[in-house]
């Protein structure tokens, strides 16, 4: 049974159907739903706010000055907290569901620092042939895969981060693997610059300890949009940015290790 890898859905259910073969196994490494394209300036953020204001909180967010962003929905929302958290419940939720209908059987999947995990778990539990993987191990096509969530914490306070602590303990739960698959990149500047940010993205001090310590023969993730580098070695391990599937519509093959 073939295994596809897919990171960074962003709502892209429909692509979706179309890039996973029939028969597959589907690794999904997180950030399920669209809260905003930076590109296409389409999402649940421009669906709530006007257009005008996600526009600014992009610029700010591009200049790297997440604060002031967070500062301005802030204030955009104030005296009206209860309807958003309404509207973005509602149009999260119905994200969620195009998602995990889109999804084949089986699908092991992690969730990204745009993700609700409590709203994806309740989803997960719904459908049969989804198994939420974070912090576990599966033998898959006779390869141990080794699965961690989310993303470091940042300025944003979104809810798909995670503790350094709380990643730590999930990467020594692990046990020894021969694929890891995570959301966030390792702690490469070359993996984890964005070229069309123009900064680094946060990845994980441990995941690089954990890679060079192990050497799994494969590393999978995402997070990066558009890496300076889509892949290279640690040692013996093939880091890999699966892609930004929103933009590239492609899901990444995994090649299984040669019979010995």
């Amino acid at each position: 049974m073939p295994i596809h890898i897919v990171s960074d859905l962003h709502g892209a259910s429909d692509a979706l159907r179309k890039a996973v073969p029939e028969g597959s196994t589907l690794v999904l490494l997180g950030d399920l739903i669209n809260f905003l394209d930076y590109t296409s300036m389409t999402g649940i953020l421009t669906e709530v706010f006007a257009v005008e204001t996600v526009a600014e909180v992009v610029r700010l967010r591009t200049e790297g000055r997440a604060v002031e962003a967070r500062e301005i929905m802030n204030r955009r929302s104030e005296g009206r907290e209860e309807e958003i958290r309404r509207a973005v419940a509602k149009r999260m939720t119905a994200q969620y569901e195009e998602v995990f209908s889109a999804l084949v059987d089986p699908t092991y999947l992690i969730l990204g620092n745009v993700d609700s995990p409590e709203t994806a778990h309740d989803f997960a539990r719904r459908f049969a042939g989804v198994t939420e993987a974070d912090g576990r191990v599966f033998v898959l096509e006779g390869e141990r895969f080794g699965f961690v969530g989310g993303a470091l914490p940042s300025p944003l306070h979104i809810t798909g981060e995670v503790t350094h602590e709380q990643m730590r303990a999930k990467l020594e739960g692990l046990g020894e693997v021969d694929v890891l698959c995570s959301h966030i990149p390792p702690a490469v500047p070359e993996l984890c610059f964005d070229t069309r940010a123009g900064r680094l993205e946060r990845g994980s001090e441990d995941i690089l300890g954990y890679i060079a310590d192990v050497q799994p023969r494969r590393a999978y993730f995402g997070h990066v949009h558009q890496p300076l580098i889509s892949m290279l070695h640690i040692g013996r391990t093939l880091c890999v940015n699966t892609g930004y599937f929103r933009a590239t519509k492609r899901s990444w093959p995994h090649q299984s290790a040669p019979a010995t």
